[in-house]
């Protein structure tokens, strides 16, 4: 269950990315002596010099007879270049489509898979060598409603004369899923791109998907026929078994595939992170067991399969799986030493930092000593030894940009002067980096830096000479700390309303998220606002909150971020509740008679709960998408945080808001689309079944077949207008004179 937020800064535009059709970002392709940076820019690919000289077209929007580029990356020789174009949606991002292959002299243009169905290839990529390209095709059946990745095979086509060769199969049932991911590893494990050759260009590393064990999740569409009809998708629930996972090499002179023999059977653990050795005929893979608090990291032989245990890390309550560092494929942790060590993230120590292991000694050293939390590594300069990463060790509602190495502090390199948010990409050598920044009075800000002093190398780019701090004077929006009467201190902000009258009292609408999956209360542009009010909150006399309660990713240590584990609905609900009457004795001028709160997905699941546990307290809710039960979420995100159901069955119950529907005094307005795939809309029926069984009022609108977001066939609109409609109704705006 992730928590979606749109920001549009330097770092997405490199990639083209837009909100309607979201490519996977991608690391920043520098040429060698990082004197300069590819950039699609009107629809070309150009070199963008970052010595002050002109850009330099590679590849021009008419060599490619206006074909929309969306992504792109180059041969290892730099002579080729690889197009994404034609992109269509798989869950979340636009990952399958059209690749071309253009000769960067010729400026000749080839489509791959020209035997294969229109828009079917998905995360091609060239062979180290520079003479292939492989890439995954999903079978498109005619008239089919299947809604996954299912029948998905891995060819290699030679770049030359493009014989396509497949080298997986599917079985018959079409559930094997070979090179890409089902539904639950892409949502919870962030695996999308299954394969990747080895050095030499002779052996593919992939992962293997067995669905076959995994129930289908019927969603009914009634609306586009007359008959309805079913739309099946993998889904494995709390309780079920796991996804069958295996990782296998293909050799590519003999065509046999070698299995990794990780020891456990397949369903019964995890595969998230898979990488090759560098230089070596060995693959690194990371174990992780169903509860998710044992990883394991094995050394496995490409030739033969054999795997050597090199590492364990535990956790008495989950250990986050890492995403990629950047220039690092598919890997949870980062390649150092010609791949004699490496480095990882783990919160062993109460807090989450970066260690170096030597794969031969077994020996680990800390890197990033202190009380602080590594909020995401970002590069490793191999020749000062030095690490740069995001942490903000003073306010949790922050991010700056920090470097270390052994026996060192910290150093802040990002200017004080600018409070806020910071986001980095650093190049492969450390000598550049992309930085964009905003605060909630600063729009978004972007441009490219030296390292480590931290230079901006264009003047007009200077955030420092830009950046207006007077800009926070009139700003209605203050950021606050408050602490409950259970001693929690919690960070958020609030939006006072406009024209504010000393003599008057104003409604309140909260926002809470609340759970591991996504923090609310940060210092970046454009919160404060929701686009779900048809017009302004504080213009209409509302006052607007949120503050991020135990459980959520907050950079406060590991102690905070896991005194959830098998509490969600209790532990971040009591936070919530107890942190809204901090609010209430801290700011006098909110009316509590006024008191509306909001969320969708793990928001949607906390609005229930403080409207049901605590509606002395929360009188309107507006809940969008939200788990009803717990028990009917997937197993990877529930089972991480709550635990084995075996063990924790009543946690999930007692953590639910089904359990206390029967409590609601208040005023509700459910909403949620039929065609979820992710929290599904079993969970509306649930909770109308429970009110009506309790005869409570309720008001429910759903979306037929739209999604988790609600935006497909611009619905969204319609989401605002109930949305505002019903708040002004029930939670009325406006100041009132106090009694």
């Amino acid at each position: 269950m992730k928590k979606t937020i749109y920001t549009f800064n330097l770092l997405l535009l490199i990639v083209n990315i837009s909100a309607l059709a979201r490519v996977l970002p991608q690391d920043v392709i520098w040429n060698d002596d990082e004197t300069g940076y590819y950039v699609v820019k009107n629809n070309s690919i150009v070199l963008v010099s970052t010595k002050g000289k002109e850009d330099k077209i590679i590849l021009s929007s008419a060599d490619v007879s206006d074909m929309k580029i969306e992504s792109f990356g180059f041969s290892r020789n730099m002579s080729k270049v690889l197009i994404f174009t034609n992109s269509k949606r798989v869950w979340r991002y636009n990952t399958r489509g059209d690749y071309w292959v253009y000769d960067l002299e010729s400026r000749n243009g080839k489509r791959l898979g020209s035997d294969l169905p229109e828009a079917s290839l998905m995360f091609a990529k060239f062979s180290p060598d520079s003479k292939k390209v492989a890439y995954v095709s999903k079978e498109i059946i005619p008239n089919s409603f299947r809604n996954s990745s299912t029948r998905a095979n891995i060819y290699i086509e030679d770049v030359q004369n493009n014989q396509i060769t497949k080298l997986t199969e599917s079985d018959e049932k079409g559930k094997i899923i070979n090179g890409t991911f089902d539904w639950v590893y892409e949502e919870e494990f962030s695996c999308r791109d299954g394969f990747l050759f080895n050095d030499n260009s002779n052996k593919i590393a992939f992962w293997e998907i067995d669905a076959n064990g995994v129930k289908d999740f019927l969603m009914i569409n009634n609306t586009d026929s007359i008959y309805p009809f079913n739309i099946p998708v993998e889904y494995p629930k709390v309780g079920e078994d796991l996804t069958p996972a295996r990782i296998g090499v293909i050799d590519l002179s003999s065509m046999e595939v070698t299995w990794m023999k990780i020891p456990g059977e397949s369903n019964r653990f995890y595969l998230p992170r898979m990488t090759w050795v560098p230089g070596e005929e060995k693959l690194m893979i990371q174990q992780l067991n169903r509860k998710q608090n044992h990883s394991k990291y094995y050394i496995a032989n490409a030739n033969n399969g054999a795997a050597e245990l090199i590492m364990e890390d535990k956790d008495d309550a989950w250990i986050d799986v890492r995403n990629t560092w950047p220039y690092q494929d598919k890997a949870g942790w980062k390649f150092i030493n010609d791949g004699k060590e490496f480095l990882y993230t783990t919160e062993k120590d109460g807090w989450s930092h970066v260690y170096r292991y030597n794969i031969e000694t077994k020996k680990e050293v800390l890197i990033t000593k202190g009380e602080y939390d590594v909020v995401r590594p970002l590069s490793y300069d191999e020749k000062n030894k030095e690490i740069y990463f995001i942490a903000s060790p003073k306010n949790p509602t922050e991010r700056y940009l920090y470097k270390t190495s052994e026996n060192k502090k910290p150093q802040l390199l990002t200017p004080k002067a600018l409070e806020g948010t910071h986001n980095y990409q650093i190049s492969t050598k450390s000598l550049y980096a992309f930085h964009s920044f905003s605060n909630y009075y600063t729009e978004p800000m972007d441009g490219i830096v030296t390292l480590p002093d931290h230079k901006y190398i264009k003047k007009e780019d200077d955030m420092l000479e830009k950046f207006d701090p007077s800009k926070k004077d009139n700003n209605p929006l203050e950021f606050f700390q408050i602490k409950t009467v259970d001693g929690v201190e919690m960070e958020g902000w609030l939006v006072k309303p406009d024209n504010m009258d000393p003599n008057k009292k104003y409604p309140v609408l909260f926002y809470f998220y609340s759970e591991p999956a996504g923090q609310t209360g940060v210092n970046r542009f454009g919160v404060g606002r929701t686009a779900l009010y048809d017009g302004r909150l504080g213009e209409d006399g509302y006052v607007y909150v949120t503050f991020d309660g135990r459980g959520t990713p907050s950079p406060k240590g590991r102690e905070w971020r896991k005194a959830i584990y098998r509490k969600i609905g209790k532990v971040n609900v009591r936070d919530m509740a107890m942190g809204a009457k901090a609010i209430f004795n801290k700011y006098k001028f909110i009316d509590t008679s006024r008191v509306a709160v909001h969320g969708w997905s793990g928001g949607g699941t906390a609005t229930l709960n403080c409207l049901f546990q605590y509606p002395d307290i929360f009188q309107t809710g507006i809940a969008a998408a939200a788990v009803v039960n717990q028990l009917t979420y997937d197993n990877i995100y529930q089972e991480r945080y709550m635990g084995d159901p075996k063990e924790s069955y009543q946690d999930y119950v007692d953590g639910s808001p089904l359990k206390y529907a029967k409590n609601l005094e208040g005023n509700l307005l459910y909403i949620h689309g039929t065609g979820d795939d992710n929290v599904h809309y079993q969970n509306a029926e649930l909770l109308a079944n429970e009110l009506i069984k309790h005869k409570k009022v309720f008001y429910m609108m759903s979306y037929p077949n739209r999604s988790h977001g609600i935006r497909e066939d611009d619905a969204y609109p319609h989401v605002r207008l109930m949305f505002t409609d019903f708040l002004r109704k029930y939670c009325e705006p406006g100041g009132k004179l106090m009694d």
